[in-house]
């Protein structure tokens, strides 16, 4: 039963990873939420360092990605509605273009949105390519923490299959 609840996490895992790479599905919660709940089910000593310390590190990722984006966003002056559009926008290219298009539907539609906002083009431009740039590195560092993460999971597994053995 340990290697299907070990299988079923792992598995887990690489959701929450490809949810961070296509924004459709929560990474990092489901990251943390596996990582408890394997930690939980499997109840050793070596499955819980392993749970919490993975889980901390989804959480210190999704963390610092909410908060890089949360800064730029405010110094740039970029309320919620032109990132909602965008949102829309990342939805509706994902069914227009396959694979790139939640990322170019994502930029156009924040870019509409500034520049109906802005009525300037150059400042519209601007503060869509800082917006752009916060959420990138926001994503690569919650990115980082999570393959940080899975690295930790795999040390977990071969420590507490190898001491129960």
């Amino acid at each position: 039963m340990e290697v299907i609840v070990t299988v079923l996490a792992a598995l887990l895992m690489l959701v929450a990873l490809g949810g961070l790479i296509f924004p459709v599905l929560p990474g990092s919660p489901i990251a943390i939420i596996t990582m408890i709940a394997w930690a939980w089910r499997i109840g050793s000593t070596a499955s819980w360092a392993t749970g919490v310390i993975a889980a901390a590190l989804a959480l210190v990722g999704w963390s610092a990605s909410l908060v890089l984006t949360g800064r730029t966003m405010r110094r740039e002056r970029i309320p919620n509605t032109p990132i909602i559009i965008a949102t829309a926008s990342a939805i509706v290219g994902l069914f227009l273009i396959p694979f790139f298009g939640i990322f170019i539907g994502f930029a156009l539609g924040l870019f509409g949105a500034e520049y109906y906002r802005r009525r300037d083009p150059v400042a519209a431009f601007r503060s869509s390519l800082e917006a752009l740039k916060a959420m990138g590195i926001g994503m690569l560092v919650e990115l980082g923490c999570i393959i940080m993460a899975i690295a930790i999971f795999g040390v977990g597994v071969l420590i507490h299959f190898l001491t129960s053995a």
